[in-house]
């Protein structure tokens, strides 16, 4: 299914000039239009096309009524970095056009910006239920460290969305969910989810970094908040780290204040590299799905593949949901090496030639790993049971590259005894 939302603008820092022109809404713009164009000034400072790269830490006052002025209206100006650089205020416009959001919030990784939010909405004795295939950082950041501060973890199976329901309690804040998942690609009814949520009045997060706002956009369907790791498909090089949250400027207004104080800020450069890399972003996409697709059904037919994960193929238990909710089904396809151990399953890995060996994915470049080695080695055989992580398995990151000479070195990966 294919949405459209609407371009969102705001008024911008006074050393990033509001747009000169109106802002064309999203309906009327395609994904990689919007991608370059919105949320940027039309004219910008010395007449270049590119956004200038501010440098600065601290940001100046003509004389102590400017500071009263920038109190009083709450004006959107440059004061220290800590709270916001203007190139960042671009980004995150542009972000929001794109998932169709009222706002956005950059945060310095993925991880900074799922933290930012917990701790900015969870206080001690309220519950956060996930679905047991979110990202394991994540879930372990609540059982391990919020935890300690009172915080209760709930985990259920992912797809169940009774079970999901049967956990809220009076307690209840949020409800917490990846679509796809990583690294087995179940894919969430959104709308069931953003339901319970609302039924129950508990704030619905869903984790979207492997699909991205090409292929699907949460909000549209009634979620609350969507996070992304910006380190992936939206920088889309392998050369920043950054994350964002969307959703509605009510519920990002203290966030982005616990952000001020917590400093877990993108620099100047970094905001630069994340709006150079979504100038490309729907082209980009478009080859990450074609490569993906053309990449698992090669796998599905190999005599020597015993399992693949990927929500484009007929054979995957979400594949109806992700017809109804996803444009696309992305790069990121899983498999599992029939009759293999994990030093067999290793070979496999080693023998690329073209594939890159590491963790990480949504670049350029196409990246394959074996998650037992990459993530999890230093976990018990139970906990890697428990997380659903195969000594067979191997995680394939598909770049941009042709899809044909991406298979062809998938052919002698697995050609490899």
């Amino acid at each position: 299914m294919s949405v459209t939302p609407s371009d969102v603008s705001k008024p911008a820092a006074q050393t990033d000039p509001a747009p000169s022109r109106p802002v064309v809404p999203r309906e009327t713009r395609g994904v990689s239009t919007t991608s370059v164009h919105a949320g940027e000034a039309r004219q910008k400072s010395d007449n270049a096309i590119t956004d200038p790269v501010v440098m600065a830490s601290t940001f100046t006052f003509e004389d102590t009524q400017s500071i009263i002025n920038f109190i009083e209206n709450d004006e959107d100006r440059g004061e220290y970095g800590r709270y916001g650089v203007p190139g960042e205020k671009v980004v995150e416009r542009k972000l929001a056009a794109l998932e169709g959001a009222e706002d956005a919030v950059i945060y310095s990784s993925g991880m900074a910006a799922f933290v930012g939010v917990l701790n900015s909405m969870l206080s001690s004795g309220d519950e956060i239920v996930f679905f047991d295939e979110c990202y394991h950082r994540s879930r372990e950041y609540t059982r391990k460290y919020l935890s300690r501060f009172g915080v209760v973890t709930k985990e259920v199976k992912t797809g169940d969305y009774d079970a999901m329901e049967a956990a809220i309690t009076p307690n209840t804040k949020l409800l917490v969910s990846e679509s796809p998942t990583n690294p087995h690609l179940s894919v969430i009814d959104l709308d069931r989810f953003a339901a319970i949520g609302k039924q129950h009045g508990v704030t619905t997060i869903i984790d979207a970094t492997l699909a991205t706002p090409f292929n699907i956009q949460p909000i549209v369907h009634g979620v609350d908040l969507v996070m992304h790791s910006a380190t992936k498909y939206m920088g889309g090089h392998n050369d920043l780290l950054a994350g964002v949250v969307l959703g509605s400027k009510e519920l990002l207004d203290p966030i982005r204040k616990l952000r001020g104080i917590m400093g877990s800020v993108s620099t100047p450069h970094n905001c630069y590299l994340l709006q150079r890399g979504l100038k490309t972003f729907g082209l980009r996409m478009k080859q990450h799905n074609e490569n993906g697709l053309a990449v698992a059904r090669f796998l599905e037919s190999h005599q020597r593949v015993e399992k693949v994960y990927y929500p484009g193929l007929e054979s995957h238990p979400y594949h109806e949901t992700a017809k109804e909710t996803m444009r696309g089904y992305g790069g990121l396809v899983t498999f599992l090496v029939k009759d293999a151990d994990w030093k067999q399953t290793a070979a496999i890995v080693d023998a690329a030639q073209l594939a890159r060996i590491a963790p990480s994915l949504g670049g350029v470049e196409t990246l394959i790993e074996q998650p037992l080695v990459m993530s999890y080695f230093q976990c018990t055989p139970e906990e890697r049971a428990e997380f659903g992580i195969h000594d067979n398995m191997i995680r394939l990151a598909c770049g941009i590259e042709d899809s044909a000479d991406i298979i062809a070195d998938l052919q002698q990966c697995l050609d490899v005894q």
